[in-house]
């Protein structure tokens, strides 16, 4: 099955001299959700932004459902929704003729059983007769997610969209995004919340200065880049490591109550079981232990690394 978006060699300079984005190559398939991370500045709204077609590209070539987002724009944006991080409404319209406007825009046949749906989905439908100006900042952005999905979209792009938002919020609106995607639809999205995309996404993409550094599905990236970590509780507190222990890549933690092992587990030489056996054969007890893996984050964190 073809990608629902294809991006290829994509460039945006400015003539200030400055490249946003610098050949950029991304393919996200349909009905994944893909989560795009990046610092300030990487490129991530500039590359949506030219996707949905309110930024030019230099050069470059996008593909939407099959549509170039610049000889066919208005089929390729007839299925894309859009969640910017600015709040961009008419704030002395109804939040129900806001979205109903927002159908017809795109030429959509009414559908009043659709758009309350979304409406009770995202706890709007007793604030439908509200205009905008009297809704919270957290409502006035449930109505832009709202606005987003009223045409139906395929490809639902949301660009930091939980940032500032409650937390009621931030569980409706993945719990909506999850709903989406069981349905088919295909969800960008970029997120300062890194353990969100973790526990949401299909797969991931890490931009940095204009440029894709990686594409990974999710559980793959953990299990290439991700380190685990074993801590021990020992018995009897250690003032340092012992030097038969050297070669191992240990830290003392908690007043020396505490051993931490880093290791890879797909390395070879590595692994708790080989540690365990030399810390018998060394006399060092332990009376509790406890694994973990490196979180998104900090995988994130080492990957940008190296960039800078």
């Amino acid at each position: 099955m073809p990608p629902i978006l294809s991006v290829a060699g994509l460039e945006k300079h400015y003539d200030s001299g400055l490249t946003a984005l610098g050949g950029v190559d991304l393919e996200v398939r349909r009905g994944e959700i893909f989560a795009l991370l990046g610092p300030n500045g990487a490129g991530k709204t500039t590359l949506i932004s030219i996707i949905c077609g309110t930024v030019t590209m230099t050069s470059g070539k996008v593909l939407v459902g099959g549509h170039d987002v610049v000889t066919d724009f208005r089929a390729a944006r007839s299925i894309i929704g859009l969640v910017p991080q600015e709040i961009a409404l008419d704030i002395f319209s109804t939040v129900w003729n806001t979205v109903v406007f927002s159908r017809g825009l795109f030429g959509r046949s009414p559908d009043p059983a659709y758009l309350e749906q979304i409406l009770r989905d995202l706890s709007l439908w007793e604030k439908r007769n509200s205009k905008v100006i009297e809704l919270s900042g957290g409502m006035k952005r449930r109505v832009m997610i709202a606005k987003a999905l009223s045409h139906e979209p395929e490809l639902l792009f949301l660009d930091e969209p939980t940032a500032g938002v409650d937390v009621n919020l931030r569980r409706d609106m993945w719990a909506l995004v999850r709903r989406l995607r069981d349905k088919g639809v295909t969800i960008v999205l970029t997120t300062h919340y890194i353990e969100e995309a973790e526990d949401m996404a299909d797969r991931v993409g890490v931009i940095e200065k204009g440029r894709i550094l990686l594409v990974e599905d999710m559980t793959t990236l953990m299990e290439k880049l991700g380190k685990r970590r074993l801590t021990l509780v020992l018995q009897h507190p250690m003032a340092a490591i012992p030097p038969e222990l050297a070669g191992w890549p240990l830290e003392l933690q908690a007043d020396g109550q505490q051993l931490l092992y880093t290791f890879d587990a797909n390395a070879e030489g590595t692994g708790v079981p080989g540690l365990l056996k030399r810390l018998g054969e060394l006399g060092i007890d332990f009376k509790d232990l406890d694994t973990e893996r490196s979180s998104l984050e900090e995988i994130f964190i080492s990957l940008l690394e190296p960039a800078r």
